[in-house]
């Protein structure tokens, strides 16, 4: 048994390759995991918002035509469209970032991203309250002046805790791009992690990729746990007040 417990730790928790191999994760894998998610989720919060107001316009020939950009981004399977965005379209002569896997793997992050985000987005818009939107109509505003003066302000405050939470779903995706084979200096924790696994034939390395994984997600978890409580304490006391 003693043996045993050796073996798993010198599997799992090797001192000498956890210190061989985190340098290099903190150098260049977590500031390339966190540029990646950065940019990864401002494509996503763009594009999943103009998807959302399309979900909540009453216009068929605009509502349609989202919610099916929505269902096949949500319905495939990650891996699938990371391969047919950082491979497929290079492969089809569609190089729009020449041969820069980097930009490929966030276009193909983002594009996931904004299938969920334009469900947070259009759940928030359509929390706004109804009587607001009519007293807005009523005031002369346009379609466009009341979703840009009423609902997006308050829509997109109410879904500031679940966007932030789908930003700690973007960190852990990002592990996904190693498939379309990053440059030395574009790698991210799993793939710098992943390769010395293999060529020291050990696990270590990638336990010390979860453990900044961890480091990264399990606070932001909590913090998003607090603000949302907060939130709700402040959105019951305005509605008592009203």
């Amino acid at each position: 048994m003693f043996e045993g417990l050796i073996r798993i730790q010198q599997t799992f928790f090797d001192p000498v390759e956890i210190g061989r191999v985190m340098p290099q994760l903190l150098r260049v894998g977590l500031p390339n995991t966190i540029l990646l998610a950065i940019v990864a989720s401002i494509i996503g919060i763009i594009l999943g918002l103009l998807v959302a107001m399309g979900l909540s316009s009453p216009r068929r020939w605009l509502k349609a035509p989202c919610r099916v950009y929505v269902d096949i981004l949500r319905g495939l399977p990650h891996i699938l469209t990371i391969y047919i965005i950082g491979q497929g379209l290079p492969l089809a002569g569609l190089a729009l970032f020449g041969n820069n896997t980097y930009a490929y793997a966030a276009l193909a992050i983002g594009l996931i991203e904004s299938g969920y985000m334009a469900e947070i987005f259009r759940a928030g818009l359509q929390s706004v309250e109804r009587g607001q939107i009519e007293a807005s109509r009523s005031l002369g505003m346009t379609s466009m002046q009341t979703m840009r003066y009423v609902i997006l302000p308050q829509g997109v405050r109410r879904v500031l805790p679940p966007l932030t939470g789908q930003f700690i779903l973007v960190i852990k995706g990002t592990a996904l791009v190693f498939l379309l084979g990053l440059t030395s200096s574009q790698r991210e924790i799993f793939s710098i992690a992943q390769d010395a696994a293999i060529n020291d034939a050990n696990l270590s390395p990638l336990m010390a990729a979860g453990i900044l994984y961890l480091l990264l997600t399990v606070p932001m978890t909590h913090l998003v746990n607090a603000w949302e409580r907060r939130m709700g304490v402040s959105s019951r006391r305005t509605t008592s007040e009203d």
